[in-house]
């Protein structure tokens, strides 16, 4: 007999999200039927995106979430014991599934790879940038690319894409340690926007004739402050709000209208799950060849320890 534990949204978030939210809880998992498979989570990951898809859920579920397992009971030919997948299973350590909802890893990934990096730069993460960059704002070499939380996991690999098709990338990000590892990334510009004077003459001075494309994943004010400054028909790919996420006051107001209508600026909001099938294969062994030619460099953040993950969600949200 197989025992899970989970990780339940106990009560909805109300602002920052406690320890009170969630509920550990252990269940007896049923004997496989014929076509499932047993699996035990290697790694999972928190994102900021479950701040807000959590509101889907009803007390007492399942957190949502990747990870990557292995198959440790199979009766399911597809699936041999041993094999490692990415599952959509949820904050949990075991759980059975029919298959359909596996992905394995590419089998080109060498054993001097982590797994962990199919939860990010080779992931969902990275798959973000590479759609919201290529595809939302449809770069071209030569255009000037604006990013926030660019010290982030799906940030980090944006202005690493950006720059790998020949585009001037400026970041911000929310301390000087971040900033130094935008540098090292070889963003073109990047400060802290928490302690620059003005955030708009910044940005100005970053890029004097103003921003092709821009990379959201803040939201609100610093919004309001970059969307003034795109060229005429830049384009924005909305992938984020985490600066909003946890308030409890009304919204700040949009940008001014006039910006959007006279630059004739396109804003686009998007979920990575919209691209499936051989696009989806394409850009994932893209990302896979790039981290491995050195191209593309990752950080990751692990937190040992099944019963830290509230802690390790709370602490993301907050970083």
């Amino acid at each position: 007999m197989v025992y899970a534990k989970s990780w339940t949204l106990k009560k909805h978030f109300e602002g920052s999200p406690t320890h009170g939210n969630f509920e550990l809880k252990t269940v007896e998992l049923l004997p496989l039927n014929n076509g499932e498979v047993l699996l035990e989570a290697l790694f999972l990951t928190v994102d900021p995106y479950m701040r807000v898809a959590a509101k889907r859920l009803k007390e007492g579920d399942t957190m949502m979430g990747q990870q990557v397992a292995r198959v440790v009971e199979s009766k399911n030919s597809a699936f041999p014991t041993g094999t490692m997948v990415v599952a959509s299973s949820g904050w949990t350590t075991h759980s059975i599934s029919d298959g359909k909802d596996l992905e394995k890893l590419p089998a080109e990934w060498p054993d001097t790879l982590p797994v962990s990096l199919a939860l990010g730069t080779i992931g969902m993460t990275g798959l973000t940038a590479y759609f919201g960059l290529l595809d939302i704002c449809g770069v071209k070499g030569g255009e000037t690319v604006m990013v926030n939380a660019a010290a982030g996991a799906v940030g980090s690999a944006v202005g690493q894409i950006a720059k790998l098709k020949g585009c001037k990338v400026v970041g911000a990000a929310g301390s000087d340690e971040k900033v130094a590892y935008l540098k090292k990334l070889g963003y073109d510009v990047a400060f802290n926007y928490k302690t620059v004077e003005s955030l708009e003459e910044t940005l100005k001075k970053a890029s004097p004739d103003g921003y092709d494309c821009y990379f959201d994943n803040v939201g609100g004010e610093f919004s309001n402050i970059v969307i003034p400054q795109m060229k005429k028909f830049g384009r924005i790919a909305i992938c984020g709000a985490i600066s909003v996420y946890n308030t409890t006051r009304p919204l700040p107001p949009g940008p001014p209208p006039e910006n959007i209508i006279y630059q004739q600026l396109r804003m686009e909001g998007f979920i990575v799950t919209r691209w499936q099938g051989d696009v989806r294969q394409k850009a994932l062994k893209d990302l896979l060849t790039w981290v491995l030619e050195g191209k593309i460099q990752y950080r990751e953040y692990i937190t040992e320890g099944f019963e830290n993950m509230p802690a390790a969600f709370m602490g993301m949200l907050k970083d």
